[in-house]
């Protein structure tokens, strides 16, 4: 099979994460990512450190259980009203992983969906730590470039 580029990649990134987000809907989305990866990751990574967590708008991260969840078991989190509507500056996901990780995917062809899922998983696993780690430890600066903006886009 030919590889795949530009916008057909594009959309087919697209679709499997928002399939893989789909499947996930709040009870998964709590029980698989929040409670199974998330909680026990912040917890290694910042120990007794003061940290917050914020969302996106996804259907998932908005629902109200999710909320309710976030609530009661973070020290800290960004409720979604208080979450600016379109603000990718502030995805730790937009403006550092995603980038790499289309790099990545698109080195190779994929047959379909699910060699793609495959892929990006892979992919998500040979992430090396301390380029996530820097990218966590830049988000204070990335928060107050976009304060000093007023919200606008800073890249």
């Amino acid at each position: 099979m030919a590889k795949n580029t530009g916008k057909q990649n594009v959309s087919s990134l697209a679709r499997v994460v928002a399939r893989i987000w789909c499947e996930n809907q709040p009870k998964n989305y709590v029980d698989d990512i929040l409670v199974k990866h998330s909680l026990p990751w912040t917890n290694t990574h910042f120990g007794q450190q003061h940290w917050i967590f914020q969302h996106d708008g996804a259907p998932a991260h908005t629902a109200k259980s999710t909320q309710e969840w976030c609530e009661a078991n973070l020290p800290a989190f960004i409720k979604k009203d208080n979450w600016p509507a379109s603000s990718p500056d502030l995805n730790l996901l937009d403006y550092s992983a995603w980038g790499v990780l289309q790099n990545k995917v698109w080195a190779r062809p994929h047959s379909s969906g699910e060699a793609l899922k495959k892929t990006l998983r892979e992919e998500w696993d040979k992430l090396p730590y301390e380029n996530l780690h820097a990218t966590v430890d830049a988000y204070p600066r990335r928060l107050r470039d976009v304060i000093k903006a007023k919200g606008g886009r800073i890249e």
